[in-house]
């Protein structure tokens, strides 16, 4: 009767694990899919006529005429969204630029491998710096190092990301040429040399609120009974801290950054302005003063899906990670 039992609740347990995951799929798919509806009506409200700008402003009504019917600008709104669904499932991308005739697929992986590479820094970057900082504010707490970092999110997260990257540029290139002003450097160590200003200033962002999150679950657990436990155990204090303090911390600033990777990816774009990088961000700037509507919407959704997935992952990661969370979602 025992075995039965137990049985049924590991079959119960499996059934609730399957349903949640089903769940969390089909959400991030309806995101997707407003998503792309969103993108498509958005971007047409916005004034101006692409047509116009490839023609120039004193074309004539005819050349206007032909150039929309060669966009497909002519034809009902409905129908221009099914054309728009049907090459985005079929292609994967959201047809051809206006401006150089190049698929956005094309364009937009050309861009993306640095504009990624910065991303996967600052996310190293913010979590190492984080990390360092919350461990030295929950083992000092009410000392002079803790009331020191506490005050550095207070004061940073008013900041604009690009006047912190102007700031940094002024500092460590200009005056203490440390780093390259802008650009991508050759090779492997020169990509990377050269993107870590840039990705210190994406971290930047996204450091105060890590800091502030860790150090709150770290104190908590500090206080908790099985540390205490753990304590008078003889158990020494670097085992408790990194094995047991840090590990059970770190998955809610997990979910946290999980969270602000919409921000993480939207600073990194305005970034690479600030440093004249190459990247999503350049081509997402010359697309808008181009009027380029496939290129934006590109961009737009490939952004969008990506923060989907991320944040998708990361919940799943979670889930699996802590065992309180399954079956509560």
């Amino acid at each position: 009767m025992m075995k039965s039992s137990t049985l049924l609740s590991q079959s119960s347990g499996r059934n609730t694990s399957y349903s949640w995951l089903v769940t969390a799929l089909l959400r991030a798919l309806a995101v997707i899919l407003f998503v792309v509806t969103a993108v498509f009506f958005i971007i047409r409200i916005v004034p101006g006529d692409p047509a116009k700008m490839i023609l120039g402003e004193y074309s004539t009504p005819e050349a206007l005429e032909s150039m929309h019917h060669t966009l497909g600008l002519d034809l009902p709104l409905w129908e221009q969204f099914v054309r728009f669904v049907k090459t985005l499932f079929t292609h994967g991308d959201t047809g051809n630029s206006i401006i150089t005739g190049t698929s956005t697929r094309v364009l937009i992986a050309e861009r993306a491998p640095i504009t990624l590479l910065l991303i996967v820094m600052a996310c190293i970057l913010a979590v190492i710096i984080a990390l360092l900082l919350a461990t030295v504010a929950a083992t000092h707490k009410d000392k002079l190092p803790d009331h020191l970092i506490r005050i550095f999110p207070t004061i940073t997260l008013g900041m604009p990301i690009f006047w912190v990257g102007m700031l940094l540029i002024l500092l460590f290139s200009v005056r203490l040429h440390w780093f390259p002003v802008g650009g991508v450097g050759e090779g492997w160590l020169g990509t990377l040399y050269s993107l870590t200003l840039p990705a210190i200033t994406v971290a930047f962002s996204q450091i105060p609120t890590l800091v502030r999150s860790l150090r709150a679950q770290m104190l908590e657990i500090l206080e908790s009974d099985f540390v205490v436990t753990l304590k008078a155990a003889g158990l020494p204090s670097g085992v408790i801290l990194f094995k047991h303090v840090l590990r059970n911390s770190a998955l809610p600033t997990l979910m946290l950054l999980g969270v602000n990777i919409s921000y993480l990816i939207g600073g990194t774009l305005v970034v690479e302005q600030v440093f004249g990088i190459k990247g999503i961000g350049s081509l997402l700037f010359t697309s808008i003063s181009n009027r380029d509507f496939p290129v934006i919407q590109g961009i737009a959704l490939y952004c969008a899906i990506s923060v989907v997935i991320i944040s998708l992952l990361i919940e799943i990661i979670s889930w699996w990670l802590d065992p309180r969370t399954k079956g509560k979602q």
